[in-house]
Order: structure tokens, then sequence, then C-alpha cells
């Protein structure tokens, strides 16, 4: 029977000259807690291999250290395999409480709280989609950590916390006081909560952990700004690492896969990461999402072969995405849905199934400077739907099925690059009805035309178009004039024209056409 108040018989230790002491447990006391009980500030307790049932509470200043050197195990460090914190799945305290500046290093805690495998299952076959929104969240009335840090800064480093009832590592803040605990090289596994959460205003330093098959995310932020950088999270049931509620991390060279949700999750309105130089890959929503109001700055990041996007945004978010690769996803690169505001400069969206960008449901995108190629598939590599806007200016775009660019809503491109593979590839520009596009000083080589407007209203200037065939501008029924001037176009086909109007014209004019020789 776990016995919270434990009566041990300890040494009785002569007064000290040194200013720290090594109190050995169980040589020098039979428990853990007893030797916390009659320690110092400065002394270490060394803990012998074994199973130590007991729920304990640090005292500032005091090294608690499982024995051994730094052999590796199966999972972790040999002698944190070896030396079990027990918490016996009964009771509502936490397994450990940490105090100021105590360090806690190389321990195995488990059965903290009740694991239930079935529950656990449950969840994960629904990607979480069941899981009430603040069960097993770190901050939640009534959860009790294995391991709980609350207004102190500490260390934890080199554990295994696995098989917890709740959260396994939880970090709160406390008001007026210090909240920075290094958190460092410990595996975090199969908890009914978040592998290591963190809230209210918490700041600590969260590197090198292995975070996996956790009932929330990996690693997860509320309302606090920790440094998350170097961890590996994956096969959790919600992201690998979640910010929400005003979080404003810095979250940098992580590895985040075959998560069940997002790799690196998103949301709420003041929600503000710095998200640099991760590595999200093969998820099971999208590789980076961002949704809810929340404003991420997503730089250099890598996301491939992620089931939804590479780098997602919906409901009003409000990105800025530089720099980022995104490559083999099986939607969109990048995807801007439901009213999202995004700047996207700088990135490489590769071999994505569907779009390299898509602009859908009343959006608005700023898209420049990108390299966008997709070789094969029907899909257009850049997709603006319904009714959102697009600046799209300066970017490389390769490839494309029934066109590079789709419009239905208003967009304009400028400065772009434009490579189709000639005979068979569809336009380079396609412009749907009611839509509106101000195409101006592109060039365009191996489309079968480089726009081809129906119902829409267009103004296509300062062009440059190759290896087209037929007509290079094509607009039909456009519902005001078109202007059309200052094109010039290269084609061997002998029945090649710079411009096919259909309906009410505006300027047309200085389109020029150069016929090549047959290859």
């Amino acid at each position: 029977m776990l016995r919270y108040i434990i009566v041990a018989i300890c040494v009785v230790w002569p007064p000290r000259s040194a200013p720290a002491a090594t109190i050995r447990v169980p040589q020098d006391c039979k428990s853990i807690q007893a030797a916390l009980d009659r320690c110092q500030p400065g002394d270490t307790i060394l803990v012998a291999p074994g199973k130590y049932r007991e729920r304990i509470h640090l005292k500032p200043g005091i090294v608690l250290r499982s024995a051994g050197d730094s052999s590796r195990g199966n999972d972790g460090l040999k002698r944190a395999e070896a030396t079990v914190i027990d918490g016996a799945g009964t009771g509502k305290l936490p397994g450990i409480v940490m105090a100021e500046d105590s360090i806690l290093d190389g321990f195995t805690i488990t059965r903290v709280g009740t694991f239930d495998d079935a529950i656990w299952k449950k969840h994960f076959e629904s990607q979480g989609e069941e899981l009430g929104d603040e069960e097993g969240s770190v901050q939640a009335e009534g959860t009790f950590p294995a391991v709980q840090i609350h207004g102190v800064s500490c260390t934890v480093s080199n554990c295994i916390v696995h098989h917890n009832g709740n959260v396994g590592i939880g970090i709160l803040g406390k008001a007026k006081a210090r909240t920075e605990p290094l958190i460092t090289g410990n595996i975090v596994y199969r908890n009914m909560g978040g592998g290591i959460g963190v809230a209210d205003g918490a700041e600590p330093i969260i590197r090198g952990n292995t975070c996996r098959e956790n009932l929330r995310a990996g690693i997860g932020c509320r309302k606090a700004n920790p440094i998350i950088t170097g961890n590996v999270c994956f096969q959790n049931v919600r992201a690998g690492i979640g910010c929400r509620e005003g979080a404003r991390p810095v979250l940098r060279g992580n590895k985040c896969f075959k998560n069940r949700r997002a790799g690196i999750g998103i949301r709420m309105e003041g929600t503000a990461p710095l998200v640099e130089a991760n590595e999200c890959y093969e998820n099971d929503m999208a590789g980076i999402g961002c949704r809810d109001g929340a404003s991420p700055v997503l730089r250099n990041n890598l996301c491939r072969k992620n089931k939804m996007a590479g780098i997602g945004c919906r409901d009003g978010a409000k990105p800025l995405i530089v720099g980022n690769e995104c490559r083999e996803n099986r939607q969109a690169g990048i995807g801007v849905q439901q009213r999202a505001m995004a700047l996207i400069r700088g990135n490489k969206c590769l071999d994505n199934q569907l779009v390299a960008i898509g602009v859908i449901g009343k959006s608005t995108a700023t898209i420049s400077d990108n390299e966008l190629s997709r070789s094969g598939g029907k899909p257009p590599i850049i997709a603006v739907k319904d009714g959102s806007t697009a600046s799209i200016s300066d970017n490389r775009i390769a490839g494309g099925g029934v066109a590079a660019v789709l419009v239905q809503g208003k967009a304009s491109l400028s400065g772009n690059i434009f490579t189709g593979a000639g005979k068979g590839q569809g336009n380079a520009v396609w412009v749907w009805e009611n839509s509106t596009a101000a195409i101006s000083s592109n060039s365009f080589a191996g489309y079968r035309a480089a726009m081809h407007a129906t119902k829409a209203t267009v103004h296509v200037t300062g062009n440059t178009i190759k290896q087209f065939q037929g007509a290079a501008i094509i607009i039909k029924g456009s519902r005001q004039p078109a202007h059309v001037f200052g094109n010039t176009g290269t084609s061997a086909d002998a029945n090649a024209r710079m411009v096919d109007i259909d309906g009410p014209a505006g300027v047309v004019a200085d389109n020029k056409l150069t016929k090549d020789q047959p290859q």
C-alpha cells in the first residue's frame, strides 16, 4: 500500500563543516522522502537502483540523482531505467514536486494516476476528436502531473516518464515568481495528458527531449513563452507540439512526425510563436497548422509527406510564411483558407499532390519570390478560389495541370517566370467567370496559352510569351472592356496569334508576334 507520509529511520547526521553532503538511499535513509526531509540546500541524494513506491517533494537547492554513469539502456540511461519512482496507480497527488534550484536527474516516474489503455486507444483511433479540451491539460483543475513544476526554476534531466494518469511533466508559472526550469534529455511517453505541458506564463527551456504516444500534444504550451528546441515528438494523439491561448514560444530545430494531428499545431488569437528550422513529416494532418486567428512566424521549416498540407492556415489565421520547404504533401504545399491572411515569401513548394499554394474561402495572400513546381497531375500550381484575393509576384512557377494559376476571385500577377512542358501543357493562367485579374510583366514559356479568361475582367500588359499554340491571350465574354497591350510573343505554330478577344475590348495595341522556325 502506498503511503504518502513515510516514517523512516535515518542516521543521525553530525554537524557538518562542509557546505554539502551526499546522502545515499537506501544505505543512509530507507526512502527518498526520508532523505529529503533531512537534507540541506546543496546536498546530493544519490539513489541506488530499485523500485520506490512513494511520492516526493524536493527541497530548494537539492540534487536528487540516480546512482550510475551515462551508459545507455533500451530507452534512456541505464540508471534511469533501473531507478523507478512508482506512484502505484492510485491517489491524486503529483509523483514529484520540484523546488527552487532543485535538480532531478535520471529516474523513471510511472503509475502516477491511472493509465487507461482502452481510453488511450479510443482517442488514438479518433485522432483526439472526442478528447475534452481540458482533459489531461496541464493547467486543468484536478490535474496532477507525474513531475510538477509550479512557480520555480529547477532542472529535470534524463528521466523516463511514462504510463501516468495525467500530464507527464507539468510546468506552471506563478505570479511574481521566476519560472524558468530546464527540461532536457527526458523520454516522455504514454501519458494520459500531454507529454510536457507549459502554462500560466512559465518560460522554461525544453531541449533535447523525446515525447511520443501521449494523449495530448508531445509538448504543449498555453499562455506561456517557452524555448522549445531540438526535441523529437512523434505518434502523439494530438500535435507533436501544440501552442494556444496567447502562447509566444520559440520552436526551433524540433522533429515532429507521425502525429495523429499536425506536427506543430498553433491556434487562437494572440498566439504568436516563432517556428523556425523544424522538420515536420508524415503527420496525419498538416506538417504545421495554424488557425483561429493565430499569427505565427513560420521560417525555414521542412514539411514533407504529410497527409494534408505542408503548412495549413485557416479560420482567420495571420501567418508570416518565409523560407520554408514543403514537398510531397498529399494536399497543398501551403494552404490558406477560411478568411486567413498570409504573407508567403521565399518558399519552395515542390511536387505536392494538389496545389503548391492554395488560397480559398475568402482568404487573402501575398505570394512572392517562391519556387513552385510539380511534374504531372491535373491541379494548378497556384489556386485562388472561392472569392479569395492574391498578389502573386516574382515567383518561379513550373508545370501545372489545367493551369499553372487558377483564379476564381481577384489576383494580380507580375514579374513571375512561368515554365511549362510545351505541347499538351494547359494554360498558364486561367481566369474564371466573375473574377478579376491584372497580369503584367510576366514571362511565359511552354503553355498552350499565357492566359484564358471567360466572363471575367482582365488587364494583360507587358508580358513575354513563348512556345504557345494558337492564341497567346484568350478572352471570352469579358464583363468589362479587356485591356491587352504591350505584350510580345514568339511561337513556331503556323496558326499562332497574340490575342483572341470575344467581347468588349478596351485598349488592345502594341502586341507583337514573332514566328519561330518549327523544330
